[in-house]
């Protein structure tokens, strides 16, 4: 191991760690503060280069780590106390375990002296967070710190997913030398290239095949340009991942649009007429809906993904990488009418999509508000997606421009939307930054609210509001459920904003919707924009055959 010698007046543990993560570009912490974790907090408070958001629930505060990394592909730290405080983080870090976000979480625990049954907030942290973790520990030693703490950096940049320590007070206010401290190199990124072998038998599959459709999912975001390329290359339109919506935009000649359940009908279309799906950063969830008789090239940075489903050829590299070697091997093909029948198809579509907003229906439709916001909102927008109706919406209904947005993927937790829009806004303090949400979701974290006031964070929070939970009606009523227990009683969210000290604005009227949207993106302080929906005709229009 090399030892490093750290510069200013870092004398304890809590100062070299805090050090540490500033060295290597991680200055970002959300969490409460509480005696388990004094010295850390401290430490922070010290540091020219930290950021403390105190949130009011540490639900929120991983949850905003996670969108963060899935946002900026860089990590914040959630920094909270023993016991309540850890526990409380379990959801928004099974979130990034799930969606692969890379996560650290640095926790107080009780005095090693107390360690043991019977200490106040004092419980088995190295169990609890085993099953969520691709790192776990116990800082015993203060000269093990920052080795370990070095360590849980590359696991969790590695392994893509979320690495715990935990922290005893006593060792935290610890002394320590930073001159003799051992560290454990950690990799900024961690980038695969795919063998010639696999580049070549991913080629001669595509070469055989007549009817190509590219699947690209999350995991292709970065590699945008790469994956049109090859589209134009091989003449094969592109279905996407909802993750992935919004990859290009929707207008582009080569994009069909999500598969799956909010999917449009010519992407299924072009998925079930094809004899080979080129997979991209993609993990074939239930809800993509690819066959399962599909022949497919899967393309992944994560081994383990790849066999998931039946395949002709596994490239395991990263897209970025690997999709312009594939490209430079196949074969140019020529036009053979896809484009125009695809123009077609996606004309049909969008023109059933505005007859579906209707302009005049009171409550509004959800249609129509999608249809709004595609319209009003910058095209270079961050927006934060919460799970629920206002989801499923958003994917089907939504018009994606250059936009980007994170949502709680393969989790689903209802309370995304709003974490995610704080650390959207502090990753990216320029743009807009618009959560669209729920009732339901957002009651759950909307004290926190007051955190983007507190910060001075100037979000829009988009809230449909139909007075129940109506994506479990809905799946009530399509398991032949009676409705029972989604009915909400809701506050006045306008009216709570502005006593949060944010602004609220409530939309009633169709017609209002255009003007309120557009006054609240010109407010430079985070606002409430309460819309009046009404779910009982969504869910008419839900039901009506595609």
């Amino acid at each position: 191991m090399e030892k490093t010698t750290f510069e200013g007046p870092a004398t304890t543990v809590a100062d070299v760690l805090v050090s540490e993560l500033a060295a290597w570009g991680i200055t970002l912490y959300f969490g409460i503060p509480g005696a388990s974790s004094l010295p850390l907090v401290d430490a922070v408070r010290r540091s020219p280069n930290a950021r403390y958001i105190v949130v009011r629930h540490e639900q929120t505060a991983a949850m905003a780590a996670s969108a963060y990394n899935k946002f900026t592909g860089n990590m914040a730290v959630c920094l909270t106390i023993a016991g309540p405080g850890a526990t409380n983080l379990a959801t928004g870090l099974y979130d990034a375990k799930e969606d692969r976000a890379s996560v650290l979480a640095l926790n107080g625990q009780v005095k090693m002296q107390y360690a043991g049954p019977g200490g106040i907030q004092e419980i088995d942290q190295d169990a609890f967070f085993r099953p969520v973790t691709v790192f776990n520990n116990t800082v015993a030693d203060p000269a093990t710190a920052v080795k370990l703490l070095t360590r849980a950096l590359r696991y969790a940049i590695v392994a893509h997913g979320v690495a715990q320590l935990s922290l005893p007070n006593d060792v935290q206010a610890a002394p320590l030398e930073p001159a003799y401290c051992e560290r454990e190199t950690c990799l900024p990124e961690v980038r695969v290239a795919p063998t010639d072998e696999a580049v070549r038998a991913a080629a001669e599959a595509i070469d055989g095949a007549e009817r190509p459709v590219i699947l690209a999912g999350f995991g292709a975001m970065k590699a945008a340009g790469a994956v049109l390329d090859l589209a134009r290359t091989i003449q094969a339109p592109i279905a996407t991942t909802f993750r992935a919506k919004g990859i290009l935009p929707d207008e582009n000649e080569w994009v069909a649009g999500l598969h799956g359940e909010l999917g449009t009908p010519h992407a299924l279309t072009l998925v079930q007429k094809s004899d080979l799906v080129i997979a991209c950063g993609a993990s074939f969830s239930d809800l993509t809906g690819i066959p399962g008789s599909k022949r497919a090239v899967h393309i992944d940075i994560d081994p383990l993904q790849l066999g998931k489903h039946p395949l002709v050829a596994a490239v395991w590299g990263d897209c970025a990488i690997a999709l312009p070697r594939i490209r430079e091997q196949v074969r140019a093909r020529e036009d053979k009418g896809v484009r125009q029948w695809l123009a077609e198809k996606k004309r049909e579509w969008l023109d059933r999509l505005d007859r579906e907003a209707d302009p005049e229906a009171v409550p509004i439709r959800p249609p129509y508000i999608m249809k709004i916001l595609s319209e009003t909102l910058p095209e270079d927008a961050v927006i934060s997606l919460d799970v629920g109706d206002n989801q499923w919406w958003f994917g089907r209904n939504f018009r994606m421009k250059r936009q980007r947005f994170a949502m709680s993927g393969y989790l689903g937790t209802m309370g995304f939307g709003l974490p995610g829009a704080i650390a959207a806004k502090l990753a990216y303090p320029e743009k807009t930054v618009v959560c669209i949400t729920g009732d339901g979701g957002f009651s759950m974290v909307m004290a926190d609210f007051v955190t983007a006031v507190k910060y001075d964070l100037p979000i829009v929070v988009v809230v449909l509001n139909n007075h129940e939970l109506a994506m479990i009606r809905e799946e009530q009523r399509e398991a032949d459920y009676p409705p029972y227990g989604t009915d909400l009683t809701n506050p006045d969210f306008a009216a709570f904003a502005g006593a949060s000290g944010g602004a609220g604005i409530r939309v009633t009227r169709p017609q209002d919707l255009a003007g309120a949207v557009e006054e609240a993106l010109k407010m430079d302080r985070p606002v409430v924009i309460d819309i009046e929906t009404d779910p009982e005709r969504f869910r008419q229009k839900k039901s009506e055959p595609a």
